[in-house]
C-alpha cells in the first residue's frame, strides 16, 4: 500500500482553478499562482497559500533549510510581535516611516511587525553569548514578515506579509566576518541552483543596513522591480545603484572667464539647449532636494537624469525629497530655472555632483538670475564640489567600471541579499564577549536574507509557457500527475499507476475527478505544471499510459509495468 502523504487525489483536493486570468493581475506568477489554485488573495497585498502553493513554498523552505544547516547554521524562531524599545535604539523606529506595521497592546505599550531582526537576534546573542569561545556563531529563522508597502502588488512577488528567511553571523574579528559572508553565499548559490533558478550575483548599496560590503541574488524577469547591469565583455554585474563611474580631473586652465548669457524663458534643459544651439550634454543640471530638511544641490550633466533612489541610498539614513515651489519662496535667492553652483558659495549650501562634473569640466549653466545663464564655468575654479556620489541614471551603453566596455540593462527580482553588516547594531546595543585577554570585544555581525515567498513567484516568472506553470522537479508540489481520462477503466488504472508510483517512493497527484471532462483535466494538467504528466487513455484496457515531459512536450505510450520502471529509476 503506497504512503497516502505520497498520493494525493484531485477528487478530495481543495482546489478550484480559474479558465481566466485575474482583473488586477499583470505578471505571469500573479495570473497563474491564482488561476491554478495555488494562492487566493486575502486582501491588498496579503495571500492565503492553498494546498498546493503550500507544497511548493514549503519545498523551497525545506532547500533553504538543508543549505544553510550544511554551513552549520542554527534554526530558531523569533517572534513576530516586537517591543518598539530595541528599534528606538537603532533609529529604525523612525527610520523605517510609514513601513512599519505600529500597534499598541491594552496597557498602552507600543509594538511592531517584524521587518527584519538584526535587533533581536543582536539581543539574543548578547544573552547568550558572553565569551570569544562561544563564536563565530551563525543562526538563521524562516518566518513571517510583515511591510505596509505603499503600494502592494503582482501577487506574492510584493506583499504586506510575506515569508522570508533571513540569517545572522555574529564574530570577534572581520577576517571571521569575511568567512561567515562567504560561506553564506556559497550557501546562496547552492540554494537557487537547486531551486532551478537562473540568477546573478550583483554588488549592491548597503543603504540604511551600513556595512562594509553587500550583494543581491537577482533573478532575470521582466516582471522585476529591480534593474542591473551585465558586462557583456567581463564578469562586471551591478544593480544600477551600485555601479559607479571613474572620471579623471582635466585640465581646465584653456577655458576662457564665465560670461553671462541672455537666455530667456529657458528654464528647462531641453529649452536652453535648444536656444544656444547646443548638446544637452554641455549644460550642467542642477536639482535642489531636501535632505532631512537642509536644501542641498545636486549637480549632473544636461543629457542625464538624477536616480533620486539612488541619491536616497547613498545618503540613507536621511530622508531625501524634492523642493517644493514653497521652499523657492523661502530662499528668494534660488532663482527657480536658473540655479548655478557658482552662485551658492558662502549661501549654507551643500553641492553634490556625479562624478562626471570632474574638476577641470566647463559647463553651460544656470547665472542664479532670471532668464539668464553662464558659459565657461569651471568646475574647481568657479565653483567645488563637496562632494562626489554615483547619482544618474545608468544608461545601456554607458562604459563598464572594470573593462569601459558598453553595459546592459535588464530587469531582475531579488531573491536575495547579503551584507557584511559590522559594528553597526553591535554598537548600538553594545554586543561585545570577553576576549582571549579577559577584555570586552565588540561583535561584528553580518546579515542574510532570501525571499522564501517571492522565490515562488520568480520561478514562475522564469519557468512558466503559454500553458500555465512549470515547476523544476524538487520545488514541485508533486512529481508526476497521473491523469484519468474519462470512463471508469481509466480511472481505476489511473489509481493504480497512482499507487505503484507512490510505493516507489515519488509524491503523486492523481486526477481522479468526477464528472470533469478529459480536455478541462488535460488543460489543469499544464496549469498545474507538475514535471511528468502520465495519461490513461484510450489504451488503458491494454495496460498503456501515455507519458508526458510537461517542460519539453515530449510524450510516449509505454506499458504501466514500463513508466512506473523509468518514473521510479
Amino acid at each position: 500500500m503506497a504512503n497516502a502523504a505520497q498520493v494525493q487525489r484531485m477528487s478530495r483536493l481543495m482546489i478550484k482553478t480559474l479558465r481566466e486570468d485575474p482583473a488586477d493581475a499583470e505578471t505571469a506568477s500573479h495570473k497563474l499562482l491564482v488561476r491554478a489554485g495555488y494562492v487566493r488573495r486575502s486582501s491588498a497585498g496579503i495571500w492565503t497559500w492553498l494546498p498546493l502553493g503550500k507544497k511548493v513554498l514549503e519545498n523551497v523552505s525545506r532547500i533553504v533549510r538543508e543549505e544553510m544547516d550544511a554551513i552549520g547554521a542554527q534554526e530558531v524562531l523569533l517572534p513576530a510581535l516586537l517591543p518598539k524599545e530595541p528599534y528606538e535604539v537603532s533609529n529604525r523606529w523612525e527610520e523605517y516611516g510609514d513601513l512599519l506595521f505600529r500597534l499598541k497592546d491594552r496597557k498602552g505599550a507600543d509594538y511592531l511587525l517584524g521587518p527584519t531582526h538584526e535587533e533581536i537576534f543582536a539581543l539574543t546573542v548578547k544573552d547568550q553569548c558572553t565569551s570569544y569561545k562561544d563564536l563565530p556563531v551563525m543562526l538563521y529563522q524562516i518566518q513571517t514578515k510583515y511591510r505596509d508597502e505603499a503600494r502592494p502588488r503582482s501577487g506574492v512577488l510584493r506583499g504586506r506579509e510575506f515569508q522570508m528567511k533571513d540569517s545572522y553571523s555574529f564574530d570577534v574579528t572581520d577576517e571571521g566576518l569575511a568567512e561567515s559572508y562567504a560561506l553564506h553565499r556559497a550557501a546562496y548559490e547552492k540554494i537557487f541552483a537547486r531551486l532551478g533558478l537562473d540568477f546573478r550575483i550583483v554588488s549592491a548599496v548597503s543603504g540604511a543596513m551600513g556595512g562594509s560590503a553587500s550583494e543581491e541574488f537577482l533573478a532575470p524577469a521582466a516582471a522585476g522591480e529591480d534593474t542591473f547591469v551585465d558586462c557583456p565583455a567581463c564578469d562586471y554585474a551591478a544593480n544600477t545603484e551600485a555601479v559607479t563611474v571613474k572620471v579623471e580631473p582635466v585640465d581646465g586652465s584653456g577655458h576662457g572667464p564665465v560670461e553671462e548669457l541672455d537666455t530667456p524663458d529657458t528654464p528647462t534643459i531641453e529649452k536652453l539647449a535648444e536656444h544656444l544651439g547646443v548638446p544637452a550634454s554641455a549644460t550642467l543640471k542642477n536639482l535642489l532636494v531636501k535632505v532631512d530638511g537642509e536644501i542641498v544641490a545636486v549637480g549632473v550633466p544636461g543629457d542625464r537624469e538624477v536616480d533620486l533612489g539612488k541619491l536616497g541610498e547613498h545618503l540613507a539614513p536621511a530622508v531625501v525629497e524634492l523642493v517644493t515651489a514653497e521652499d523657492f519662496v523661502e530662499r528668494p535667492e534660488l532663482v527657480r530655472g536658473y540655479v548655478g553652483p557658482q552662485g551658492l558659495a558662502g549661501k549654507s549650501f551643500r553641492y553634490l555632483a556625479d562624478p562626471r562634473v570632474a574638476s577641470g569640466t566647463a559647463w553651460i549653466t544656470g547665472a542664479n538670475k532670471e532668464g539668464k545663464h553662464a558659459r565657461n564655468v569651471v568646475a574647481g575654479r568657479d565653483f567645488e564640489v563637496d562632494e562626489y556620489l554615483d547619482v544618474v541614471v545608468v544608461e545601456p551603453g554607458d562604459p563598464c567600471p572594470k573593462c569601459g566596455t558598453g553595459l546592459k540593462i535588464d530587469r531582475a527580482i531579488e531573491i536575495g541579499h547579503i551584507f557584511q553588516l559590522g559594528r553597526k547594531y553591535a554598537d548600538a546595543f553594545e554586543l561585545d564577549v570577553l576576549g582571549q585577554n579577559g577584555k570586552p570585544v565588540r561583535v561584528t555581525m553580518g546579515s542574510y536574507g532570501i525571499g522564501v515567498s517571492r522565490a515562488v513567484a520568480a520561478l514562475a516568472e522564469q519557468t512558466h509557457d503559454e500553458a500555465g506553470l512549470c515547476w523544476p522537479r524538487e520545488v514541485a508540489p508533486a512529481d508526476v500527475h497521473v491523469v484519468a481520462a474519462g470512463k471508469a477503466k481509466q480511472t481505476e488504472l489511473a489509481l493504480s499507476v497512482g499507487e505503484q508510483l507512490g510505493a516507489a517512493g515519488l509524491r503523486v497527484l492523481v486526477d481522479d475527478r468526477p464528472g470533469v471532462s478529459p480536455g478541462v483535466k488535460f488543460t489543469d494538467a499544464e496549469l498545474l505544471g507538475v514535471p511528468t504528466i502520465v495519461v490513461a487513455g484510450r489504451r488503458a484496457g491494454e495496460g498503456v499510459v501515455e507519458v508526458k515531459d510537461r517542460r519539453t512536450g515530449e510524450r510516449e505510450e509505454l506499458t504501466v509495468e514500463e513508466a512506473v520502471a523509468r518514473l521510479s529509476a
